[in-house]
């Protein structure tokens, strides 16, 4: 047997008559979908941002300067975003079981293998293939929300399980830069690696692929819960992975809209994430813990943010995601012009700005990650979100060196411009579709 087909979809397998046992056993598996996924997501969260708190023991033990070390962040961008699109094709194909577990196990491997390299050039190539690596996360993720929730719950549950970014990112702090405090700058790489395989047998054992690989029906006709009752998808249609590529991606003009939209607000992301413990220390002249709890307050905000950017979509703008990406925006490039312009340094008004800064961009990373999937095809899911993703990591990438070599070069008040600049071009592109909620494309498409 091929690694190929143990990657494979798992089979489907004939439908339970029994409702109440269909009903009993959809409860069970979509909470234990939903808890695998989340923890398993906030793991790679950890491998991924891990090297986060061993930059400052870098930068002064091997004396790397803010270039090399935004460059280790654009290596894992570039190969993170297209293993994101890349592995998207392979994940709508493959067992979310086997591929994000494996796909988990391997990050881990990577980041122990970078603790134990002392060479940039070593840094580099572990820190690359543990991006391309991080990229088989979110394909499973995105195929398991789009196959066990239907679209007016959607945002909802995605926006929950998003917060998983946010569980990640507060663990970091607590267990990387504790491990880097008392043992050293490795051990912020080792025990992340360690904590990560152990998740990846954590996947394989709670994971399934589809509903109707355990015998249960799809979730649309489940709940039935079509996003338009009258043009119901073809729940047993197959789709070949070049229809997949060519027809409900690379031909839909609203996934290229999203995918240059993600790449601003993925640029503004990273570059808040990355670069707010050095611009707190160096301008605000905070200490490393003071700047720690700053920053720990984007992820609370982020946290709050994806809830209700997902609670707002579905209940206030009736499954219409554009509305709340486009205010959201509004309001990132308001507070990061506010920011720049505020005299002195004050601690709680600079973790408010933090928390501010996380409410207002995890929002629109959330749903414009989550849009495509419901502007493609069901089975197209992990491709489409994975294709627009590519963008929101080319645009983190622009986050890491080049970002950091222009600030360098034209300080800090430049590099607030080009978040601000990103804010607004990212709200023009959104504007026009304010009133979308599904592409008359793809109703055309998969229309019986």
């Amino acid at each position: 047997m091929s690694v190929l087909d143990f990657l494979r979809p798992a089979p489907y397998v004939e439908e339970i008559q029994d409702e109440d046992l269909v009903k009993k056993n959809y409860k069970y598996w979509r909470l234990r979908t939903f808890y695998a996924m989340y923890v398993g997501y906030a793991l790679y969260y950890l491998t991924r941002k891990s090297v986060t708190f061993a930059l400052p023991a870098l930068q002064g033990d091997l004396g790397l300067d803010k270039f090399e070390l935004g460059l280790l962040g654009t290596i894992l961008s570039l190969l993170y975003g297209a293993s994101k699109f890349l592995s998207g094709i392979l994940g709508d194909k493959s067992n979310p079981r086997y591929f994000m577990s494996i796909g988990l196990i391997l990050t881990g491997v990577f980041n122990i293998l970078f603790g134990f390299s002392s060479a940039w050039w070593a840094f580099a190539i572990f820190w690359g293939l543990n991006g391309w690596f991080q990229g088989w996360g979110w394909p499973g993720c995105a195929k398991l929300l789009t196959h066990w929730y239907s679209h007016s719950e959607r945002g909802r549950w995605w926006s929950v399980w998003n917060t998983s970014h946010n569980l990640g990112g507060a663990l970091i702090p607590l267990l990387v830069a504790g491990c880097a405090a008392q043992f050293g700058w490795r051990f912020a790489l080792f025990v992340p690696g360690v904590v990560c395989i152990l998740g990846g047998v954590f996947l394989i054992n709670r994971l399934r692929d589809t509903p109707q690989s355990l015998g249960l029906p799809p979730i649309e006709r489940f709940r039935a819960d079509y996003p338009d009752p009258s043009r119901q998808q073809k729940e047993t249609q197959q789709l070949s992975a070049k229809e997949i590529l060519w027809e409900y991606v690379l031909t839909n003009k609203y996934i290229w809209i999203l995918a240059l939209a993600y790449f601003f607000v993925g640029l503004i992301r990273t570059a808040v994430n990355d670069w707010s413990m050095f611009y707190l220390v160096e301008v605000k002249n905070y200490t490393l813990v003071e700047s720690g709890i700053c920053v720990t307050w984007f992820e609370v905000g982020g946290f709050l943010g994806s809830l209700a950017a997902g609670w707002a979509s579905d209940v206030l703008f009736k499954g219409k995601r554009i509305p709340v990406i486009v205010l959201c925006t509004l309001f990132i490039a308001s507070l990061m012009f506010g920011f720049q312009v505020l005299p002195g340094s004050l601690l709680v008004i600079d973790s408010l700005f933090l928390f501010f800064f996380g409410f207002f961009i995890f929002g629109p990373q959330m749903l414009i990650g989550m849009v495509p999937a419901e502007l493609s095809h069901k089975k197209a899911a992990a491709t489409a979100t994975g294709f627009v993703g590519c963008f929101a990591y080319l645009g983190a990438a622009f986050a890491g060196g080049p970002l950091g070599a222009i600030t360098k070069e034209w300080g800090w008040d430049t590099f607030f411009m080009i978040l601000v600049g990103s804010s607004l071009i990212s709200m023009v592109l959104m504007l026009p579709f304010w009133s979308l909620k599904s592409s008359p494309r793809k109703q055309k498409l998969v229309e019986e």
